[in-house]
């Protein structure tokens, strides 16, 4: 892959798994997603579990629930304090979910990646997103390139996971993403971007439906049930 690279950093996309995690093992066997907002790489006090903010989402309410109690039931995880549902009828602009919960929970933070991403020089620039037993963080590395793979290496040793780039390209050349872009699930995500760099939305289009789905490796259906979805958060006001 040709990258262009800035002073001002790198920015990726990171598609991963871990072990001994909660939110993946919750993912993993049931429907519906988590979004990490804030998780510290430090207690607040002498103890060795913090209290970070996530949001519970899914399709109804049923889901989150049910993801919510197998978050409690982890033995990974220990208290579990719920905030406030969000219903949204209009497909959900602010979570992937047509509901939301957000819930503040106490745990031991060297049970999530982002303090070692951290740690090794990867920033976080919007909320993890843990779906489908695995987690997807866009994150800025303000490092040369040259020590990118190394610097993953070293975290796909230490946390025994498994690290791949979805996407990596310059901040310096970067277009800033819309402003409802979170809402997106990774399937919806990825095809508004394609069609995005391959002129989809040019006039006249620089690429056909067809050719877009044989990139995802999708049915023309799926593609378009993506792009519609995916145009209709970001469009709605």
């Amino acid at each position: 892959m040709s990258v262009e690279t800035a002073a001002q950093g790198t920015r990726l996309t990171l598609d991963l798994w871990h072990p001994n995690c909660w939110a993946i093992q919750a993912t993993s066997d049931n429907p519906g997603g988590i979004l990490a907002h804030a998780v510290y790489d430090s207690p607040a006090s002498a103890q060795c579990d913090v209290n970070s903010l996530f949001t519970a989402y899914g399709d109804s309410e049923a889901e989150v629930e049910t993801l919510l109690e197998a978050i409690d039931d982890s033995p990974l995880t220990d208290t579990v304090r719920e905030l406030h549902t969000q219903v949204d009828t209009r497909r959900g602009r602010t979570t992937p979910g047509r509901v939301s919960r957000e819930f503040f929970l106490e745990h031991d933070p060297s049970d999530m990646i982002c303090p070692l991403l951290l740690q090794h020089g990867f920033v976080h620039s919007s909320p993890g997103r843990i779906e489908g037993g695995r987690e997807y963080w866009n994150v800025r590395y303000a490092g040369e390139r040259s020590d990118i793979e190394a610097a993953l290496d070293a975290i796909r040793e230490e946390a025994d996971a498994e690290v791949r780039v979805e996407r990596i390209g310059s901040v310096a050349t970067e277009t800033r993403p819309p402003e409802n872009a979170d809402a997106l699930t990774p399937a919806q995500r990825e095809a508004f971007e394609l069609a995005r760099e391959r002129g989809y939305y040019e006039w006249p289009r620089e690429a056909s439906t067809r050719e877009l789905a044989a990139e995802l490796d999708v049915s023309k259906t799926t593609l378009l049930e993506h792009l519609r979805t995916a145009e209709s958060k970001l469009l709605d006001p």
